[in-house]
């Protein structure tokens, strides 16, 4: 049982789940995508909340399960992993560290922000951004299929060197 002599800090509990990895995309971790929206003791309970990418992501229940294995491994027991929808998830909450980590990995992070410009604007112009890619930084790219290997990602080809990639959707 932990106690308020034992308890870690936030800060320790942060850097813990900074080593839970994404489930999809093991090379980024939890934190670093942003799933992490608060982490509070309540008493002598820690309560982790998480906001899924999206409400129908089936991965939550995994990361959920991830957060929860990796803190009791760090001696925490009384545990409450809350699941928030509102605010939704945004591509605007990966942090600067987890697009890097993204585009190491081989997926081209998002290329813009989620609300700039605004969902109306994006759908009526007539061009999608350039996307960059992640193995040759060439902007000479193209949509191959909206869809990727996961709903949050599209599938893109780089014409210069020619590799597929995925892109992480700016959502």
């Amino acid at each position: 049982m932990t106690t308020a002599l034992t308890r870690p800090s936030l800060d320790q509990v942060r850097n813990w789940l900074g080593e839970v990895p994404d489930p999809e995309v093991p090379a980024v971790s939890v934190m670093d995508l942003g799933i992490v929206r608060d982490i509070r003791w309540m008493d002598d309970e820690l309560v982790v909340a998480i906001t899924p990418t999206y409400s129908g992501c089936p991965a939550t229940s995994v990361i959920a399960l991830d957060i929860e294995v990796a803190l009791r491994a760090r001696g925490i027991d009384r545990l409450k992993i809350e699941r928030r929808l509102s605010p939704p998830w945004t591509t605007d909450w990966i942090t600067e560290e987890g697009r890097r980590k993204l585009e190491a990995y081989g997926i081209a992070p998002p290329a813009e922000k989620a609300r700039d410009p605004s969902p109306l604007d994006r759908f009526l112009r007539s061009a999608p951004p350039a996307i960059k890619c992640p193995r040759c930084s060439s902007e000479n790219t193209f949509r191959v299929s909206e869809f990727g290997s996961t709903p949050c990602k599209a599938q893109y080809q780089c014409r210069d060197c020619l590799e597929p990639f995925d892109y992480f959707k700016c959502i």
